[in-house]
């Protein structure tokens, strides 16, 4: 089979020679056990980095015929960068893995992933198995994530996140999803074709420093729950429906504390009710303004990225 890597790339000047070095090393291996062919290929998508990470591919390109280079006109975050990666490199080969450059994920994963894609699966899941190179923040972070978004009822794979392999069958069919609130993880596995998993020890950083800030991993958590899920907007009418019956509740104590003649003018229990009412009424509407927007975006149906430039070596 043709293999295709893609590697997203925002600013990666300190790892970019280093990753595809390794990552050369393992199609020249997999390439000697014959379980790819020799025209299989590494794309780095740069997304709009600020660094000298687009020279770089560049150099690579020239110096090596399995790496091409995908140069985005702007930054557009990592998951549509991922999907400009896999929609230009599903007509140049037979089956793509997704990998950051950084390669935290266990590159000896996608030797068992070509094997399981021979048995007939055509989505493949790199699942962490061991966090111990990540910040204790991080991992307790994402396991509030990943239980969250269970709980919003998001049909995701657990501790998965973007290193994967996918047939073009599968690519094909994911490249039907017209929407453009990208979340791979929700949207993949709606795609139903077979799957399977393969373990994957993360490990440090092979250079660098990591560009996913927490606001990016929050913004990323928001969309995998509002762009898969109206649970949130149902929690808020039960939130409100829930209200409603402790202001009836209150409403019966006053009366009956006006009937008894034990009553007291509650300023601290009114200015805490008005407060309590106003946070809850603001978060529904926060809550209602984000899908609001999610509808806006998806209704200019504007495009996810824009290619400025395109390396590809013609074999």
């Amino acid at each position: 089979m043709k293999l295709g890597i893609v590697s997203p790339c925002y600013n990666e000047h300190d790892v970019l020679e280093e990753s595809a070095k390794r990552l050369g090393s393992v199609l020249v291996d997999l390439y000697q056990k014959g379980k790819i062919s020799s025209d299989s290929f590494i794309l780095y998508v740069n997304d709009g980095s600020k660094d000298d990470t687009w020279h770089i591919i560049e150099q690579l390109h020239n110096k090596h015929m399995f790496i091409n280079g995908l140069n985005l006109a702007h930054n557009v975050g990592h998951q549509n960068a991922i999907m400009a990666g896999m929609m230009n490199a599903k007509d140049l080969c037979d089956g793509v893995i997704t990998i950051d450059c950084d390669l935290q994920d266990d590159i000896n994963c996608i030797e068992k992933m070509i094997d399981l894609f021979g048995e007939g699966n055509d989505i493949v899941y790199g699942v962490k198995i061991s966090r111990k190179a990540d910040s204790f923040m991080k991992k307790i972070t994402a396991q509030m994530f990943y239980s969250i978004q269970s709980s919003m009822g998001v049909q995701a794979i657990h501790n998965h996140a973007d290193f994967r392999f996918m047939s073009v069958r599968a690519l094909n069919a994911l490249s039907q999803f017209p929407e453009r609130n990208i979340y791979l993880r929700g949207m993949i596995p709606l795609l139903g074709f077979k799957t399977a998993i393969v373990e994957d020890v993360i490990s440090n950083r092979i250079a660098g420093k990591s560009k996913y800030s927490l606001s990016k991993m929050l913004r990323l958590a928001s969309d995998g729950i509002t762009s898969f899920s109206s649970k949130p907007m149902t929690l808020v009418l039960g939130a409100g429906i829930l209200m409603l019956i402790v202001s009836l509740i209150m409403s019966i104590y006053v009366i009956v504390s006006l009937i008894m003649g034990h009553y007291v003018v509650g300023w601290s229990s009114l200015m805490l009710s008005i407060w309590f009412i106003g946070a809850v009424v603001t978060i529904g509407i926060g809550i209602t303004g984000t899908y609001i927007g999610k509808i806006y975006m998806e209704v200019k149906q504007r495009p996810l990225y824009i290619v400025a430039d395109k390396l590809i070596h013609k074999l």
